[in-house]
């Protein structure tokens, strides 16, 4: 009788503690202030789906602000983002979202930016392409500190900043330049995807 009351008492407790764990998990923690999922600005992928930046909660995002129409400095950035991909870490890559957001809403409609995504080779996850309205563009643009300006009818100067941001969407760092050392930005990206 002892032996059925004893594994009758460890069956309860296990069953507790699996409770517990399950009660733990399904709580999301709350979006801190410096988190971008407190914006609450609609965007629009290349597939013309309208999102909120929050949906993407639980990746590591690596985001870049740049213009399809771009011929100077915004290939380079396209080209910059690849290199990231193709060094991330293929046991987490799956926690992380490549993201490029248009500067250029009115020229870079949706279907633009899916025959950009395609021409680039960049039409399937980890990618994904958004835009905005202007308004919401601007704000986004100020959050990650990237100054931009229209400068003719279709050309924009801008910054050329990869943003990371962890999965609770706070920014961790940040890379400047065109074509430079990527290796604390892989490192940053691939540590915090191997958390997820």
């Amino acid at each position: 009788m002892k032996k059925i009351t004893i594994a009758f008492l460890a069956l309860t407790l296990s069953f507790y503690s699996c409770k517990k764990a399950e009660s733990k998990t399904e709580t999301k923690k709350e979006i801190s202030d410096l988190s971008i999922y407190n914006l609450p600005s609609k965007w629009t992928t290349q597939n013309g789906k309208d999102i909120e930046l929050k949906s993407l909660r639980g990746n590591v995002l690596v985001m870049v602000m740049i213009y399809t129409s771009c011929k100077a400095a915004c290939p380079r950035l396209v080209a910059d983002m690849r290199d990231i991909e193709s060094k991330l870490d293929k046991k987490y890559k799956q926690n992380v979202r490549l993201i490029l957001v248009s500067i250029d809403p009115k020229t870079d409609t949706p279907e633009r930016l899916k025959s950009f995504a395609i021409e680039n080779k960049m039409n399937q996850d980890p990618w994904l392409f958004l835009r905005s309205t202007e308004e919401n563009t601007r704000e986004f643009a100020a959050v990650l500190a990237v100054n931009y300006k229209q400068i003719s009818p279709i050309d924009f100067s801008h910054s050329n900043i990869i943003s990371v941001f962890n999965p609770e969407g706070e920014l961790i760092f940040q890379q400047e330049g065109l074509g430079v050392n990527n290796e604390k930005t892989i490192q940053t990206i691939n540590q915090e995807a191997a958390k997820i």
